[in-house]
């Protein structure tokens, strides 16, 4: 019971900005998309203030 409690609550959770990145980057297209995407997130398109 503990253990779906657990699984439930993780899934619940927000993503952290490292996890978001990543999901981002992964849903690139081409070398072109991932380069673009790569330089947004430098620009900090998923940092809050860094």
């Amino acid at each position: 019971m503990f253990k779906q409690i657990k699984k439930l609550t993780g899934a619940l959770r927000p993503l952290s900005a490292a996890e978001r990145e990543l999901s981002y980057l992964n849903g690139s297209s081409d070398r072109i998309d991932l380069e673009y995407r790569q330089r947004q997130i430098d620009r900090g398109l998923f940092r809050n203030g860094l």
